[in-house]
């Protein structure tokens, strides 16, 4: 885990979100104290929990962002989930318990990448061995052959022998490719079928025609998959998901509510925040690698909450959650900073785009200004999608360019007078939503 104070890590996340400092300053104070908790005495730092964070706020104001955007800063195991997507257990949909299993999947992946990339050279070299061996068959005089096959081995890191042609042997398993079984109930059980199978089955030799190029990118993965340790890799993994994994819960505002318009519990809501419950608390889940404890991952939950509040989920899961922070809406200045600011910044994007065929966009001061009135004036006569809004406005704006790219070059110079000559049949329309969604 990355050591960057709670000041740094709000610096970090300026170079990507514009504004909301109070929702910055909570997420960044939760991750400094898991840094924390790692140097408590032992015997205390299984009692400190993290504070889970509830982020209230509209869509398109960076309530996402700021939570993956942290988790990359923490070089932490992230999911987001939709509460929505999620169903009571007994009924048709996810389980809850598969964000865990998923969690866990990612963070193996992320320690394979980064195991990959410490034996990358030794497996290169092993792979150049290899490959020297299939180009030189062994030759009765030993010094002979030492010779050709040095003189080989300077050839092949010129780079001289890529296209020669060889055969490689390729062992793969018998396994027909048939699925045989679905649905969630062997996910619960951490069974990986095709891998069970695999062992009972025999594997077959078979040689495959390819460059030395490509046969080098093959073997070299192949000895990268034995170099690393799996055993390691998963034990590293689940320590990551146990004391620094970050879930992401959107739409938590879509199961606040607590009865059904029928008068009842409505399964589907009421039911999933029971069942995230135990998971937010803390409990174990069974995984394909293993048992996972759920005590001390971080959990942000976020959602609009326009329709219910906060104070409308039950009130074991609101405990869960100390920490709310309210997310400001949107202004035309807000837009300004969006689109010139951040290092993604979307009219750097299109620059960057546009300059792949020769073209150098200008978006001059007033033009920005343009798009932020207009950005805002479509969001308060239609719906309110925040910073989403820009996308379609500056697609639309720049559609002809893009689609002229290809003939053109040079500078092409966007300035307000160009934006409501493309925009301004558009605000003109009673329907604004027909045109820009």
């Amino acid at each position: 885990m990355n050591d960057f104070t709670p000041k740094q890590i709000v610096s970090e996340l300026d170079k990507y979100i514009v504004g909301q400092d109070k929702a910055k300053k909570a997420v960044a104070i939760s991750l400094r104290n898991r840094w924390r908790r790692q140097r408590v005495a032992e015997d205390m730092r299984e009692d400190i929990y993290p504070k889970n964070i509830i982020l209230i706020g509209p869509t398109g104001v960076g309530k996402t962002e700021i939570a993956r955007r942290l988790a990359r800063l923490a070089d932490a195991p992230f999911i987001k989930v939709e509460a929505s997507k999620f169903t009571e257990v007994g009924y048709v949909g996810r389980d809850v318990e598969s964000i865990i299993r998923d969690l866990m999947r990612i963070s193996v992946q992320m320690v394979q990448r980064e195991e990959s990339e410490k034996v990358k050279t030794k497996a290169r070299d092993i792979a150049q061995e290899r490959v020297l061996d299939y180009l030189l068959p062994v030759q009765k005089d030993a010094e002979v052959h030492a010779e050709s096959r040095e003189k080989l081995r300077t050839m092949l890191k010129e780079g001289l022998l890529d296209d020669r042609i060889i055969e490689v042997e390729a062992r793969e398993s018998a396994m027909p490719t048939i699925e045989v079984f679905s649905g969630q109930g062997l996910e619960e059980m951490g069974i990986d079928f095709k891998e069970m199978f695999s062992n009972f089955l025999p594997k077959k030799t078979r040689r495959r025609k390819m460059n030395v190029k490509d046969a080098l990118e093959f073997l070299a993965s192949r000895e990268v998959s034995r170099l690393i340790d799996m055993d390691k890799v998963t034990e590293e993994a689940r320590h990551r998901v146990e004391n620094t994994g970050i879930v992401f819960v959107d739409e938590l505002d879509k199961v606040a509510g607590r009865e059904s318009s029928q008068g009842g519990p409505d399964v589907s809501r009421e039911g999933v925040q029971r069942d995230l419950l135990p998971i937010v608390e803390g409990t174990t889940v069974n995984t394909k690698f293993g048992p996972v404890r759920t005590d001390h991952i971080l959990f942000i939950g976020s959602g609009a909450f326009h329709v219910s509040k906060p104070s409308d989920l039950i009130p074991e899961l609101q405990g869960r959650f100390p920490i709310r922070e309210e997310l400001n809406p949107l202004t035309r200045e807000d837009f300004v900073r969006i689109l010139v600011e951040p290092k993604n910044a979307l009219i750097k994007q299109y620059q960057a785009l546009l300059a792949t065929e020769g073209i150098d966009l200008m978006i001059g001061d007033d033009a920005i200004q343009e798009i932020a009135r207009i950005a805002q004036y479509i969001n308060d006569h239609t719906e309110n999608i925040g910073a989403r809004r820009l996308h379609t406005v500056l697609e639309k704006l720049l559609e002809e360019i893009s689609y002229e790219g290809a003939d053109l070059s040079g500078t092409i110079e966007v300035n307000a007078e160009y934006v409501n000559e493309r925009l301004g049949p558009i605000m003109q329309k009673e329907d604004l939503s027909r045109y820009i969604l």
